[in-house]
């Protein structure tokens, strides 16, 4: 059989069909990638801990920073690792030898003693890190 044009075999043209299932799970995909990918722009580099909250908290570029938790019960970790007291002051020394900018990021549970903050900013200050930032949650104004 010829392949010929519908006009040349006195046949109807045949019309283009769209196929829309493929279509909407193809939306679908898409739409899962960007709710799974904009989750992710904001995670935090430490452990999981109760926040402090504060009014006047801004935006925080993690990019670049290394976090250092540290938790109620007095521990610290560094990017989510475990770390001993010696062993956090020879990593503090050891990024600010590789790192042109360094910056820590405290990520430190509501319930941990001052003392064990001070510690940790004093430790970075001694190290000659300059940038120190304290990750908080955003509480609302008062109205």
């Amino acid at each position: 059989m010829p392949l010929l044009p519908a006009s040349f075999t006195g046949q109807p043209p045949r019309r283009a069909r769209i196929e829309i299932i493929p279509l909407i799970d193809v939306i679908f995909f898409l739409l899962a990638t960007f709710v799974l990918f904009t989750l992710s722009l904001n995670q935090s580099g430490g452990l999981a801990v109760a926040l402090p909250s504060a009014v006047t908290g801004v935006p925080r570029d993690p990019h670049g920073a290394v976090t250092v938790t540290l938790k109620a019960d007095g521990s610290l970790a560094w990017d989510k690792r475990p770390v001993s007291l010696d062993e956090f002051i020879a990593r503090l020394q050891a990024y600010k030898q590789s790192a042109p900018n360094p910056r820590l990021l405290l990520n430190g549970d509501g319930n941990a003693l001052f003392a064990q903050a001070r510690y940790v900013i004093d430790e970075a200050r001694k190290a000659g890190l300059t940038q120190i930032l304290i990750e908080t949650r955003l509480r609302p104004p008062a109205p």
